[in-house]
């Protein structure tokens, strides 16, 4: 067990509990270690019914990947070949895989911040998800800000989205709530912050072959109270401008509409990576053809070749080392962006057989 990660069985039920507040439960590789441990170890134990994810903090259920270990290791290695950087990835997108295939309900209870790689370990396969959101929930995939794209199989619940709401998501990187979450797919029930204590209570108390009928049973009658998320009244205009082909093609139906929310879509893609942005289209219409498996295998490629570009690393150095928010982005602008570019990003890095995900 990691001192970060808190694992333990109560009533039939796993509990990991990430327990990184100052940082914001951001994701390091021993953390990554214990909840693939945790998870693989209840797989198959008959004691075990059911596993719950949550957090100690009600700032964040998670945060993401650790980007400034990323920055600093991505530097110390040329074309930021780090190995460090190479197990991280690679055990990460084991673990998505992991979550989003187990044979058991999942439950993650996504209070607070939920971003990247904190969405990774919440979404969880239809099979298995129970996922929870509350009045803190601040949720994005938001990698275009730190010139990388939305990854932790990004490419598979982005593009299973409704309508265009999954490009939107990725492409902006925009940050929705509980309401939001609920009507794009990505949560499954509403839990007011000032109920939690009764819903642990349930969490711990209810056997965990029961759990999954109790905690529905319990949020009911909250589910309206989420009340209604800018996407479903902006969803029109999301499904028009965000159908278009490319993200130039995008920006320009955004430009030809004068409502507030296209000139604000606008302003908000101007501080992202163009290049990333393109990435994320691309990415996101493939990820529509594949299953998870195959989303993580294409985006373990892709990362591998960001990496190398440098975007990430630029984009981590103006936010979170330097705090500038001055990203030198290359190319500078979407003009500047070629469909030979993003292609070369998606080129195969290893043989099928090398593959670090070949296993999934």
């Amino acid at each position: 067990m990691s001192e970060l990660v808190h694992t333990g069985i109560v009533n039939g039920t796993g509990f990991i509990t990430l327990d990184r507040p100052k940082a914001l439960n951001s994701l390091s590789l021993p953390m990554l270690r214990t909840i693939t441990a945790a998870l693989l170890a209840w797989r198959d134990d008959s004691d075990v019914a059911a596993v719950a994810i949550r957090s100690s903090s009600d700032k964040a259920f998670c945060a993401g990947g650790d980007i400034r270990f990323f920055h600093d290791a991505g530097r110390a290695t040329p074309q930021a070949g780090s190995a460090l950087i190479e197990d991280f990835f690679t055990e990460e997108y084991a673990l998505n895989h992991l979550v989003h295939s187990y044979p058991k309900p999942y439950i993650a209870l996504m209070d607070g911040v939920v971003m990247g790689g904190g969405m990774g370990i919440a979404q969880s396969g239809p099979h298995s998800r129970v996922r929870i959101v509350t009045g803190r929930t601040r949720m994005a995939m938001p990698e275009v800000n730190i010139g990388l794209f939305p990854d932790v199989g990004g490419s598979y619940f982005l593009s299973r989205a409704p309508g265009a709401l999954g490009r939107y998501l990725g492409v902006t990187g925009v940050t929705i709530g509980a309401a939001d979450a609920l009507y794009a797919g990505l949560a499954d029930h509403y839990v007011p912050a000032d109920e939690l204590e009764v819903l642990d209570a349930i969490l711990e108390s209810t056997p965990g072959a029961e759990l999954v009928e109790a905690i529905a049973a319990f949020a009911q009658p909250f589910r309206g109270a989420a009340g209604a998320g800018r996407l479903e009244a902006e969803r029109d205009a999301i499904d028009r401008h965000f159908g278009a082909g490319s993200v130039p093609a995008i920006v320009a139906s955004l430009a030809s509409d004068a409502g507030a929310f296209a000139r604000e879509t606008v302003r908000a893609m101007a501080s992202r990576s163009p290049l990333m942005m393109s990435v994320t289209h691309e990415l996101i219409r493939r990820g529509a053809a594949l299953d998870m498996a195959g989303c993580l295998r294409l985006e373990r490629a892709l990362v591998r070749r960001v990496f190398a570009h440098g975007e990430v690393l630029e984009g981590v150095r103006a936010l979170v080392v330097d705090k500038d928010n001055a990203p030198r982005w290359n190319p500078p602008s979407l003009e500047e962006v070629t469909g030979e570019m993003v292609r070369g990003l998606f080129e195969p890095v290893w043989p099928d057989y090398a593959h670090p995900l070949r296993h999934l």
